[in-house]
């Protein structure tokens, strides 16, 4: 195998004998089958459309859903990726029927998941291009993709959808394969990125239609006595379903991870029995799962190895997977709800504090006045965005360290998992403004970049212009697409950490540097230093 689209790769290269994520040689072979097929899929259904073909809506979605499947920690089961093959095999086989254009010569597709990955061991993203750089941006692409696709599947879900998006996802496969110049592989990472703005702001759409726009919120860190289930990942839907299948039953739900700002969506946290959050960020799983007292369900991605001691207590939906684990369909969580009955839960209730959330755009701009009064008047000098991903490599203490020594007069917007370095800080307030201000989940970029823009707006300048400073962490594929979408809108002097990608190459280094000023993060003291003179 070899694989380095993620932050934790091994030696900072590149996996090449089993993923640090746990990835196997076989998941990482029939997963790159997967993607060859998908770009053969999508070379089919570009010809289709230029020929006015209609690519159905099934297709669509089982393009990004077969794209998001490959992400870093989504789906660890080679026999799951065996029908989606197929199925993809068989839409391509179908759209190249329909059109006279030539679409090349397809591989065929037969055998048992063991045949699959043997046979994908041939296939690899990174050996279309010889030129080390040329191959760093398709990279880019191709992972900015992945992010594009988990976005734009997660806002289908719930009933969000735009034919642009999938008609980009399918001519970006098709390119894979083609030698393309510099500046054609930087137009096509750009549009990634505005692609990308697109399913986030589908997916806010999403969000907030169902459940309301986020609220101002405190939640509980300890415990209520009595059953539990815990709810990882990212989908707020498999939550909502899971609260209204709970109701009355005396088993209290808890959030983990990325799941911590659905506390403060009114149609959610209208839910009794939606108690508070457990844990912390995604990496810490074998020791918070393993202490956990009841059910737990995985949604989207973020799956680690499960550990022994809780492996029968853990849940898979959508397209989550790991071996030997039980995986629930169609929102039927009574599986889950027998689980928790069997476990003891909590034995008494715990104090551990509380922490805030809910602080999308239409919390903040709607005390936008008093901000904009508080950095008129000086008692807000600065703002930061710390977020993105965390994760288990060295490095990342430089995040708990940059808030915990950010000023007084500074105040901080965070979002993703990444806040998990700092997320219970008491940092105090700025006139009735915390200086700690949670956004939401990693897509909810959507919503930072809209305060953003509105803030611009009231100061009559550029977002580059603005008394704000980008500090990003990142670990997988969603957080190159929302990298991707920051360049696309021109913003620059983003502060990248906590180790550069491996499969960008010092040229493409240099050309972010040049056209985006974007820099690696050194200490606290010296970037702080540097930002605020």
């Amino acid at each position: 195998m070899f694989c380095n689209q993620c932050e934790q790769t091994a030696k900072g290269q590149g996996c090449t004998v089993k993923g640090v994520c746990g990835k196997t040689d076989e998941v990482s072979a029939i997963q790159d089958l997967l993607i060859y097929v998908l770009i053969e899929l999508g070379t089919a259904a570009t010809a289709a459309r230029e020929e006015g073909v209609v690519v159905s809506n099934e297709i669509n979605r089982l393009t990004a859903e077969g794209v998001f499947s490959t992400l870093t920690n989504v789906n660890f089961d080679e026999e799951r990726f065996v029908p989606v093959i197929k199925n993809v095999v068989a839409a391509r086989d179908a759209l190249a029927a329909k059109v006279s254009a030539d679409c090349g010569s397809f591989i065929t597709i037969t055998g048992t998941a063991a045949e699959l990955s043997k046979q994908g061991e041939s296939f690899s993203v990174t050996s279309f291009d010889e030129n080390e750089d040329l191959r760093s941006l398709k990279q880019i692409f191709v992972y900015g993709l992945k992010g594009v696709a988990a976005y734009a599947d997660h806002a289908a879900i719930l009933g969000q959808e735009d034919e642009a998006l999938y008609t980009f996802i399918h001519e970006a496969l098709a390119s894979v394969p083609k030698s393309l110049s510099m500046e054609e592989l930087v137009g096509l990472a750009m549009k990634c990125g505005e692609m990308n703005l697109k399913a986030m702001e589908l997916l806010d759409a999403g969000n907030t239609g169902a459940y309301g726009h986020p609220v101002p919120t405190e939640v509980p860190l300890g415990a209520k006595a009595g059953k539990a289930i815990l709810v990882s990942g990212h989908d707020l839907k498999d939550l909502r379903q899971l609260l209204e299948q709970t109701e009355g039953t005396g088993i209290n739900i808890y959030t983990h991870g990325e799941m911590l700002p659905c506390h403060g969506y009114p149609e959610l946290k209208k839910f009794d029995h939606f108690y508070g959050h457990y844990g912390t960020a995604w990496q810490n799983q074998a020791k918070e799962f393993a202490a956990f007292p009841g059910a737990i369900l995985m949604t989207t991605n973020c799956i680690q190895k499960p550990v022994e001691s809780y492996k029968g207590n853990i849940f898979t939906t959508g397209l989550v997977g790991w071996p030997g684990v039980t995986h629930v369909t169609n929102g039927d969580f009574s599986a889950v709800i027998a689980k928790a009955k069997e476990l003891p839960g909590f034995a008494a209730d715990t104090d551990k504090g509380t922490v805030l959330c809910g602080f999308a755009r239409n919390a903040v701009l709607g005390v936008a006045d008093k901000v904009i009064e508080g950095v008129k008047s000086g008692a807000i000098k600065h703002f930061f965005l710390v977020g993105g991903c965390d994760g288990a490599k060295p490095g990342r203490n430089y995040y708990t360290e940059f808030v915990e020594q950010a000023p007084n007069d500074t105040v901080i917007l965070t979002l993703a998992c990444g806040k998990f370095r700092f997320f219970d800080k008491k940092l105090g307030d700025i006139g009735g403004i915390p200086r700690l201000l949670d956004i939401g989940q990693c897509n909810d970029a959507y919503s930072a970049i809209q305060i953003a823009v509105a803030l611009a707006g009231a100061f009559e300048c550029g977002v580059n212009e603005l008394p704000l400073s980008m500090i990003l962490s990142w670990y997988e594929q969603k957080a190159v697409s929302i990298l991707l979408t920051l360049l696309h809108l021109g913003i620059k002097d983003i502060r990248l950490g906590p180790s550069l990608p491996a499969f960008v190459t010092p040229n493409v280094l240099n050309f972010l540097v040049e056209n985006f000023n974007i820099m690696p993060i050194s200490t606290p003291e010296e970037d702080l230093k540097a930002i605020l003179g």
